[in-house]
């Protein structure tokens, strides 16, 4: 079957002078049909349906049409009503009305339930819309392309591909798969051998909105720009790495989903050691999908097997009492962890990662602490060391940060030291109103064939693998109070050093 095109993938030209850029200044990108499975959901709700109504008033996407669809049987104006909800209730931009008709005009809706051929025939009708030749008539409008977004769980992923190879609808397409990708190894390479047989790998973009933040990706350039920073982005220089998630929210309606995934599945694998690769990878030679992604898939293939005796798992109290949960489960609502590279750069330096459900705040951080310096020559009671080592520190809040501590001397008399910092966020300056979304920044990036952001087979594969020993002799769930930091174990996991959450101190907020 003909299958996707790599030449058709695009990229953004910025105008020289930094100003916001228009259509005109975006390098042509072909009209795309998006195919939205789970239209309903919860995710489509939050976050794809209003990123999409916000893409298409942006300078950025190609001219689109929405095909939403699920189980529910939805008409079109049904469907259009939903969405006017979802974006009014979690939309980061506001659209006027007029904003809002053109992209309701823009969006239909199709039961799951009436097949492949309805499914078929809605998409064709969205791309006659964009100017698509029908009955073999001929027309200079750039070729329309589907992108396919299954915002669906992962036992459901099986038979919306079938869907898609049934109703012909592979062709000019690309798929976009929501974690987790397989539960363990053997799960992640039958699935990755079934959808191989409908999509190639370019064609797969398996995602994780994690990545599509802007602090994350300023990683990226933090490092590998500033001559200040990679010379001592080693063993020689960094003590320990810290990335830490504790959320404040609970299962939300997820507690089916969640009892046979757990914070392990749902979170480590797919989010926290992804970020992980952008901190501790080597410099690739090109920012570009195809050798950032090598760069990452080595730092998987260096990964050290993780140990079950290195591993916390905790439980919130009155986990057990939640709708769909079962009366003795030994699901794990937290974990935290150390994590081994086994390479030059790396090697001897811990990484600890730490997530959970119902935790005392709700913060993305990653926490870059420096070797300590020789305090002999300061006199006792100077205060040097007293508040742990030098920490640069990045957080993933959508207005991102990034903070560097260190000694400095009080002012006054005599030689007493306090912590100080130098601060920096997105807030501060004139371009936070161009920073995209994480899904938006994804769903475009998709469109655009760029696979920067999303993680490969051979990468998630090399993962659950990594994992193998602690999915078959996983710690027992200690149990923690919902608002707190999980259980007291963690303290000996992280021992000589300590977690940087809570922090000591709290972020500038611009005035």
């Amino acid at each position: 079957m003909p299958l996707d095109n790599p030449d058709l993938a695009q990229t953004i030209a910025y105008p020289a002078d930094g100003a916001r850029p228009h259509r005109r200044d975006v390098d042509a990108l072909a009209p795309h049909v998006i195919v939205l499975f789970g239209a309903t959901g919860d995710l489509a709700k939050r976050k794809l349906l209003p990123g999409m109504a916000y893409l298409v008033q942006s300078a950025l996407a190609p001219e689109i049409r929405v095909v939403g669809t699920s189980l529910e049987n939805l008409s079109d104006d049904e469907f259009r009503k939903l969405t006017k909800e979802a974006v009014n209730s979690f939309g980061t931009h506001k659209l006027t009305k007029d904003q809002w008709d053109g992209f309701a005009s823009r969006i239909t809706y199709v039961p799951q339930g009436a097949g492949p051929e309805a499914l078929a025939a809605a998409v064709a009708k969205a791309e006659a819309e964009l100017g698509a030749p029908v009955d073999g008539a001929t027309t200079e409008t750039p070729q329309v392309r589907r992108l396919h977004y299954l915002s669906v769980p992962p036992k459901a992923a099986r038979a919306v591909i079938t869907m898609l190879s049934d109703a012909n609808l592979v062709e000019r397409s690309r798929v976009v798969m929501e974690k987790p990708f397989g539960t363990d190894l053997a799960s992640a390479i039958e699935l990755n051998d079934f959808v191989h047989q409908t999509f190639r790998e370019r064609q797969i973009f398996r995602i994780d909105h994690f990545l599509g933040k802007e602090a994350a990706q300023n990683i990226l350039a933090f490092r590998f720009a500033n001559g200040l920073f990679e010379p001592i982005w080693n063993r020689n220089f960094i003590d320990h790495i810290q990335i830490d998630i504790p959320e404040t929210l609970g299962l939300d309606q997820r507690a089916n989903f969640y009892e046979s995934t757990g914070a392990y599945k749902d979170m480590v694998v797919t989010h926290l050691m992804q970020v992980m690769a952008f901190v501790v990878m080597e410099p690739p030679t090109a920012l570009e999908p195809r050798a950032i992604s090598e760069e990452k898939n080595k730092v998987f293939r260096s990964m050290l097997p993780i140990n079950p005796r290195e591993v916390v798992r905790g439980q919130y109290t009155g986990y057990r009492n939640e709708n769909g949960v079962a009366r003795d489960s030994d699901t794990e609502t937290f974990i935290a962890l150390k994590v081994g590279i086994d390479n030059w750069r790396w090697a001897g330096v811990p990484i600890y990662l730490r997530t959970g459900k119902k935790m005392a705040e709700g913060m993305r951080i990653i926490s870059i602490a420096f070797r300590e310096a020789p305090r002999t020559m300061f006199p006792a009671g100077s205060g040097v060391g007293s508040q742990g080592p030098d920490h640069l520190t990045f957080d993933l809040a959508d207005a991102s940060k990034v903070s560097l501590s260190f000694y400095g001397k009080r002012p006054g008399p005599g030689m007493k030291l306090d912590k100080m910092s130098m601060q920096f966020s997105t807030q501060e300056t004139e371009s936070l109103g161009d920073v995209l979304e994480a899904y938006e920044r994804l769903i475009l990036d998709a469109m655009r064939g760029d696979h920067t952001l999303f993680t490969t087979a051979e990468g998630i594969e090399s993962l659950w693998e990594r994992s193998e020993q602690l999915l078959l002799d996983p710690p027992p769930v200690k149990s923690y109070q919902p608002g707190t930091w999980g259980p007291n174990a963690i303290h000996q996991l992280i021992a000589p050093n300590a977690w940087r959450l809570p922090f000591e101190r709290v972020w500038r907020e611009k005035k």
